[in-house]
């Protein structure tokens, strides 16, 4: 029996957009003027979706006080010129259309800054399809998804949504174990920035490969 979605909530980054160009750039960026040459952007691949102070203290071995000196550079290229450099996927408008037609209620729950994913939304004409809308704080810290993905679920709540049939859209496995700490589903999308066999490791409910295929599980 098809599952009757009452709040579907996306994750930002390699799910609504693409992000990437600005994000690895920026990443390149700040590690260049901490002394750590990185010419291959595809290796900065894995910065896209996790708090960028916890990638920072992961893959370089930085600590908190660096890590969050290097998001400061990083945010010196990023907030005037990267997050420019994105671009909506091609008919994820559409869904979201689709999506708002059927009376769904839609949210957002990512990891990004708060003022940052805002602008990005804002300026694709994509914001007020999201009543409900939780990213990180602006400091950046406590952005951990089943964090946001909990916020979330309480601010729809809040807006007369019962929640009680709840599902989260991403593209890493970051989306999916936030997801399942919160006890949803999740669907995984593969037009992101997952690695093959990403989402089969963590036990993904659903994998979609198009659009269509998204709107069909959510409608």
């Amino acid at each position: 029996m098809k599952e009757n979605f009452d709040l579907i909530l996306f994750d930002l980054d390699g799910t609504i957009t693409d992000s990437g160009e600005g994000i690895t750039k920026s990443v390149q960026y700040a590690l260049s003027k901490l002394g750590i040459e990185e010419p291959d952007l595809e290796n900065l691949r894995k910065f896209i979706g996790p708090p960028l102070i916890d990638s920072f203290e992961k893959y370089y071995g930085f600590s908190r006080e660096e890590a969050v000196h290097a998001r400061e550079i990083f945010n010196e290229r990023y907030q005037p010129i990267g997050w420019k450099e994105n671009r909506p996927y091609e008919g994820i408008e559409e869904v979201l259309k689709a999506l708002k037609k059927e009376g769904k209620m839609l949210g957002i729950a990512t990891s990004k800054p708060a003022d940052t994913a805002n602008r990005v939304l804002s300026h694709f004409g994509l914001r007020d399809y999201f009543p409900v809308f939780c990213a990180a704080p602006l400091n950046g810290i406590g952005g951990e998804k089943a964090g946001r993905i909990q916020a979330a679920i309480e601010d729809a709540k809040t807006l007369g949504c019962e929640a009680k049939n709840v599902i989260m859209v991403g593209d890493t496995k970051f989306d999916v174990l936030g997801a399942h700490e919160c006890n949803i589903p999740c669907v995984g999308v593969t037009w992101g920035f997952a690695v093959e066999g990403e989402f089969e490791s963590c036990d993904t409910e659903f994998v979609v490969d198009t659009m269509e295929e998204l709107l069909e599980i959510l409608k």
